[in-house]
């Protein structure tokens, strides 16, 4: 099945044993749940790509499989021999509803925000016995992509959560989300990883990813802290797409188009998540810009419109695999003419 939540070709955060980088917030949590303050709705909040997903799934797993660890266990680490760890990553395990973007049966297409008739299942999931006798858990990967019919349908339940009912709730930018969700939810709010972290997540990545250990040590030094952008880095044309974006975006507003037809198509034959990386060092631009303090107010709202406009174009590029070169020449169109 396609999902959106996961980066094409990578390995899904719900098949991976171990988490880098949070090792803190892991152990206080799992204080929480040895003292009984574990909240009924935590909202995993910070950049993608860090392992919001991944410790969603830990603790999850560690849930679903009785929540008894070691005396000395700090944190919800769960073996892949254990049979509630195939069940999760299988999808089979009747305590686990996850809401995501996920094609239909039989479809390629991905939706772009998660169904509303999806969230709509979490009332009478939530209202039937555990299969296991405890308790119930709900993933939603992510709360970004809910639309508003969907987040209601969800802050439903919120309000009034059912005894043993543990909702894990993934968030890219968690300032955005409903003022209604956040007050029944509790903020843990992950940091960007050190660079020795992407590295580590990377080496436990290579086998399945299929990554050259060469292009790690790279890869993860221009990952800004993010695994998932570490692995686009690492595969394919990965950091040559984003020395040829950050080259175009020096020329601005004058580019060459030689340039840009050489980005074009490199983006058009890309299918290993080089059009994340030219989005992303597009917007990284734009916000720089608008941060500076060195334009007007007039530039700076030509700024923010473009901003909306690349994030907006990407997003319908990857969804509808629309062409890359127009794509990149439609953009730089813009760029030049807000930076003039």
């Amino acid at each position: 099945m396609s999902e959106g939540d996961v980066l094409a070709g990578a390995p899904h955060p719900r098949t991976r044993e171990h988490l880098f980088g949070h090792a803190a917030h892991e152990a206080d949590l799992m204080a929480d749940w040895r003292a009984g303050r574990m909240p009924h709705a935590l909202l995993i909040g910070g950049p993608e790509g860090i392992g919001k997903a991944t410790l969603a799934y830990r603790i999850a797993r560690f849930v679903l499989a009785g929540g008894n660890g070691a005396p000395n266990q700090h944190d919800f680490f769960v073996s892949q021999r254990d049979p509630v760890f195939r069940q999760v990553a299988a999808m089979s395990h009747p305590d686990l509803l996850v809401l995501r973007r996920a094609a239909e049966s039989g479809e390629d297409k991905i939706p772009t925000v998660i169904p509303a008739e999806m969230v709509r299942k979490v009332r009478p999931f939530f209202g039937s016995t555990a299969a296991s006798g405890g308790w119930r858990v709900c993933i939603v990967d992510a709360v970004d992509e809910l639309n508003a019919f969907g987040a209601n349908a969800l802050l439903k339940t919120l309000e009034e959560p059912p005894p043993r009912a543990l909702f894990l709730l993934v968030c890219h930018a968690p300032g955005r989300v409903l003022p209604t969700i956040r007050s029944r939810t509790r903020l843990l709010r992950l940091r960007e990883l050190h660079e020795p972290d992407v590295l580590s997540a990377l080496d436990d990545l290579k086998q399945d990813a299929e990554l050259d250990e060469a292009t790690l040590p790279a890869a993860a030094a221009a990952s800004g802290g993010s695994v998932r952008r570490a692995l686009v880095l690492a595969r394919g044309e990965g950091l040559e797409v984003r020395v040829a974006t950050q080259r175009l975006l020096d020329q601005l507003p004058q580019v060459r188009p030689e340039d840009l037809h050489g980005l074009g198509a490199r983006l058009q034959g890309d299918r290993a998540g080089g059009l994340d990386l030219f989005i992303e060092a597009v917007t990284d631009w734009v916000a720089a810009q608008t941060l500076s303090g060195a334009h007007e107010r007039a530039r700076l709202v030509r700024l923010s419109e473009v901003w909306e406009k690349v994030r907006r174009a990407g997003a319908e590029a990857d969804t509808f695999n629309l062409d890359r070169k127009a794509l990149v020449f439609r953009i730089f169109t813009a760029l030049a003419e807000a930076a003039r």
